[in-house]
C-alpha cells in the first residue's frame, strides 16, 4: 500500500442509489463505469452496504464485487463498509476469501457497525447491541482469515473448533479500511495499521488525520509506512463551472430524498453523516466539488492539502445523473487529477 508520504492516490466511492434507469440497466451501466475507472487509473472502487432503502440498490457488496472483478484487471475493489452485525462472521470470511481469489488479490475490506440503526433493526438486531457485535465479529473474521481454526466465546457469537479450509490470496489478509467520523475514532485503526476514510466538515477531517498520525507515531511506526488517509467527496466536473452546478442542483434533490428516506420515516436524523438539503450549501461547505476542469484540479489540490489526506475518493454517481454525464465528469477528473492516465482515457471515452 502506498504510504501517505508518497504520491496522492485517487479512488471512487459508490452508493449505487436509485437513478434514472431500470435496475438491470443500472447494474450494467455501473459495471461499464467501473471498467472506465479500471482503464483510467483509479486505485480502488469502494461501494457501500445499505438495506431497505433507495440509498443503495446493491445491498450485497460481495455479489456486486464478484461481477466487477470479472470486468476489471487492475482496479482494486471493496466494500466501504461491510456492516458486520448484519453478516454471519464465518460466512463473510468465506466470501472475503472467495472475492480475493476471484479478483486475483485485488480485494480491500471495509468494516463497520452500520450508520443507520433503522436498517439493522429491520434485520432483527438491537442497535444498542451493534457495537459489541461488531467487535466480536471483527475478531472472528480475523481469526478465520489468518488461522486454520476458529475458537471464540462471546456474548453474541460462540464457536468451537471450526475448521477453516480457505485462505485469502493476500496474506495474512486483504488490506482493511475503517470509516472514522470523529478524531477519537482514529486511535484504533492507527494502532492496527488500518487505512481510514473521512467525510464531514474539512476541519474535522484534519483533526482526524492529525490524530491518526499522532497515534501512528506514538506506536513507534515510520511515517514512510503509514496507511492511506482518505477523504470522500461528491464530485461533478463539466465543461464550465455553471454547467457543473446546474447538474448538481438537478441531481442532488433526488439523492437527498434517497439518503433521508428512512430517517424521515422514523422521525430521526443521522448522527454524523448529515448533509444539507440543497447542493449549493453542499459545495460551500466543501462536501461537494463542482466545476470546470481547472476548478476541479485546483479544489482537489487545496482540499487534500488542508485535510492532511493522502487519498481522495470521488463519488461521481448520484441522484438522477445519466450514464453519459457521469462518464464525462469522471473523465474530466481523471485527466486533471490522474495525468499519467491521459492516454488510457483517450482510448476509452
Amino acid at each position: 500500500m502506498t504510504s501517505a508520504g508518497g504520491a496522492m492516490q485517487f479512488g471512487v466511492f459508490d452508493q449505487n442509489d436509485r437513478g434514472p434507469y431500470p435496475l438491470g440497466e443500472q447494474y450494467e451501466n455501473r459495471l461499464k463505469l467501473i471498467e472506465f475507472y479500471d482503464a483510467a487509473g483509479f486505485r480502488t472502487y469502494h461501494m457501500s452496504e445499505h438495506h431497505s432503502t433507495p440509498l443503495n440498490l446493491t445491498p450485497s457488496p460481495s455479489v456486486f464485487l464478484a461481477a466487477a472483478a470479472q470486468r476489471t484487471s487492475r482496479l482494486r475493489l471493496g466494500a466501504l463498509v461491510y456492516i458486520l452485525p448484519a453478516h454471519h462472521p464465518l460466512r463473510l470470511a468465506e466470501e472475503i476469501c472467495m472475492l480475493d481469489h476471484l479478483s486475483n488479490g485485488r480485494l480491500e475490506i471495509g468494516i463497520g457497525r452500520g450508520a443507520s440503526p433503522h436498517e439493522i433493526e429491520y434485520y432483527g438486531i438491537d442497535p444498542d447491541h451493534a457495537p459489541a457485535m461488531y467487535v466480536e465479529a471483527y475478531t472472528i473474521i480475523m481469526q478465520a482469515l489468518t488461522q486454520r481454526q476458529v475458537n471464540f466465546k462471546g456474548k453474541h457469537y460462540n464457536f468451537e473448533n471450526v475448521p477453516i479450509e480457505m485462505t485469502p490470496a493476500q496474506l495474512p489478509h486483504p488490506p482493511l479500511w475503517y470509516a472514522v467520523p470523529v478524531p477519537e475514532g482514529a486511535a484504533w485503526p492507527a494502532q492496527n495499521r488500518i487505512s481510514i476514510v473521512c467525510g464531514g466538515p474539512l476541519p474535522r477531517v484534519r483533526e482526524i488525520t492529525d490524530r491518526y498520525r499522532a497515534e501512528w507515531a506514538a506506536a513507534g511506526n515510520s511515517a514512510d509506512d503509514i496507511p492511506l488517509l482518505g477523504i470522500n467527496r461528491f464530485v461533478i466536473a463539466a465543461d464550465t463551472d455553471r454547467a457543473a452546478m446546474e447538474l448538481g442542483r438537478r441531481a442532488w434533490p433526488v439523492f437527498y430524498a434517497s439518503f433521508m428516506k428512512l430517517w424521515i420515516a422514523h422521525g430521526t436524523q443521522p448522527r454524523y453523516a448529515r448533509i444539507p438539503e440543497d447542493f449549493d450549501t453542499m459545495v460551500r461547505n466543501g462536501g461537494a466539488l463542482a466545476g470546470s476542469p481547472g476548478t476541479i484540479r485546483d479544489r482537489v489540490r487545496a482540499l487534500t492539502a488542508e485535510a492532511g489526506a493522502s487519498y481522495f475518493i470521488s463519488q461521481f454517481s448520484f441522484g438522477d445523473l445519466s450514464q453519459q454525464e457521469v462518464l464525462h465528469s469522471a473523465g474530466i477528473f481523471a485527466r486533471e487529477a490522474l495525468p499519467a492516465s491521459r492516454e488510457h482515457i483517450a482510448r476509452v471515452i
